[in-house]
């Protein structure tokens, strides 16, 4: 959907306004996952790559082999 209606998110919003269709958007990509930006940001403030899964996912668990 964000391809085609040209926003940089698929995590948005219909709503009316004034009777005009309005997109609320929120973020960049496809709203589901984890933010490269964000997660580079974690990784610079000394976050290692489980407590940043752990940051943007809930109820996972990592196996290491």
């Amino acid at each position: 959907a964000r391809i085609i209606l040209g926003t940089p998110s698929a995590n948005f919003e219909v709503k009316k306004s004034g009777g005009k269709t309005v997109l609320v958007v929120t973020g960049y990509g496809h709203g589901v996952g984890m933010s490269q930006n964000g997660a580079n940001q974690l990784a610079k403030n000394g976050y290692n790559y489980k407590e940043i899964i752990y940051h943007y996912y809930t109820g996972v668990e990592i196996n290491v082999r």
